[in-house]
């Protein structure tokens, strides 16, 4: 059986070393580096950028320890690790996939079994389109002076001044970096709350967090244009009805992604699609007969994992025939972990507090903080507190919000809990080790 899939992210990448598994004939098309924006320009490089800033907030914190520290960031350098470790993963990408037909072009799709790249024409028996996002941008003047996070992760200098238009995942991970390299950092919201699509209780805390780091915060801000004030840029403002304006060297644009819907010629395809993004069924199934859509296209979940498991559903559907109905496997698509990299880190699973009173059920909150936690404790690392959203009858976990060191490796705890349909006090008998940062966990669940 053949299998062509459109795009070398980790959806794309990962779905075709998964079919070449399975024993499929793979063409795998990349229209770039392989290993995406999450590889190239996303995740990988901001999290080398995150640690480098962890490492500064930790020798901020020398003193506490007993320990004289002085230094100075050489950003060259620290751009040239983010760099190496890209290459790195590159090559071992490139490596894995030697076993299959890569091809480097545009793909245009000409029916339900033939993609097109440049003079190639390659035939399979399905087709799976895996091309992602871009940055998006607000329709306002002076928009173009501003960069994206594929630029942000490229200066030469760290900005005296940063201003960041958005404060979801995205922004506020490079405000929490470039706060640590030793920019002013302000961050404008549309928004009431930061983390919009997080838990309210989360938001804030994060929120207060970030402003003691010395990161100014506006909601409520609409921002309305971006003006070049000589060396300098103006980004005006209006919040509670009132004209504002913040000077920066730098203004990052950070108002989300959305789908790459120029990637492919969809309506010449016969591909439906929406603004949102290429419709897909229940499992991963275009418009068209034998072409499926995985990851951030789909405009559903813009997230890496939730694109590799999403591919797993679409080849677990061509290994069972195709069928027009009922279960192909026992991936549950809509419980999918967030992390937002900032310091410390919060992540989340499941419902949030406010989806919960929306939705009319009966809940219970679960609550422990980090700073009784031995582990946390120990390592200067106090801030932080996890909530833990169980069902009032029966116990039945409907979500988990973390916040503090290691969120982003605690939350697959409750995850996996989740996904095995564990109750709040089935998962509290489970033995935890001591002294572990799991521990507050284990106190949520005991509350």
């Amino acid at each position: 059986m053949r299998l062509t899939v459109i795009g070398a992210g980790p959806g794309g990448y990962e779905s075709a070393l998964e079919a070449l598994k399975r024993g499929f004939d793979v063409t795998l098309v990349s229209d770039g580096p392989v290993g995406g924006t999450c590889l190239n320009e996303g995740c990988i490089p901001t999290k080398c950028l995150c640690r480098n800033a962890e490492f500064l907030e930790d020798l901020s914190m020398a003193g506490e320890f007993g320990v004289e520290a002085s230094w100075k960031v050489d950003f060259s350098r620290v751009m040239a690790r983010k760099e190496q470790v890209i290459g790195e993963l590159r090559s071992g990408v490139e490596f894995l996939l030697r076993k299959l037909d890569l091809v480097y072009g545009k793909a245009e799709i000409k029916d339900g079994g033939t993609v097109v790249v440049g003079d190639r024409e390659i035939e399979s028996d399905f087709i799976l389109i895996a091309t992602g996002s871009v940055s998006a941008s607000l329709p306002i003047p002076g928009a173009e002076l501003c960069v994206s996070s594929k630029e942000m992760l490229s200066l030469e200098e760290v900005p005296r001044r940063l201003c960041v238009i958005g404060a979801g995942v995205i922004g506020l991970e490079f405000a929490s970096i470039y706060r640590a390299f030793g920019s002013e950092v302000t961050v404008l919201e549309y928004c009431r709350d930061i983390l919009p699509r997080f838990d309210t209780d989360l938001s804030k805390r994060l929120k207060q967090t970030l402003l003691k780091k010395g990161i100014s915060i506006v909601t409520s801000a609409k921002v309305e244009a971006v003006e070049k004030q000589g060396s300098a840029l103006s980004v005006r403002y209006v919040s509670k009805e009132k004209p504002f304006v913040v000077e920066a060297d730098t203004v990052l644009m950070a108002v989300g992604r959305r789908p790459a819907l120029e990637s492919i010629d969809f309506a010449s395809a016969g591909i439906e699609t929406t603004p949102r993004g290429v419709v897909v069924n229940r499992y991963m199934e275009t418009s068209l007969p034998g072409v499926y859509a995985v990851g951030d296209i789909t405009g559903g979940i813009m997230l890496a994992h939730a694109a590799v498991f999403q591919g797993k559903r679409a080849l677990n559907h061509i290994a069972a025939g195709c069928p027009s109905s009922g279960d192909v496997d026992g991936i549950d698509l809509g419980l999918v972990p967030a992390v937002v990299f900032t310091s410390p880190e919060a992540a989340m699973v499941g419902k949030t507090e406010e989806d919960c009173v929306s939705e009319g059920l009966k809940f219970r909150v679960l609550k422990s903080f980090f700073r009784a936690n031995g582990k946390a404790k120990s390592a200067g690392a106090p801030e932080g507190y996890c909530k833990i959203i169980v069902s009032e009858e029966e116990g039945k976990i409907l979500g988990c919000h973390l916040f503090g060191a290691h969120a982003s490796d605690l939350i697959e705890e409750i995850a996996v809990a989740m996904a095995a349909g564990m109750t709040a006090r089935e998962l509290s008998e489970v033995i935890h080790p001591h002294p572990t940062l799991s521990e507050v966990i284990l106190s949520a669940l005991d509350s």
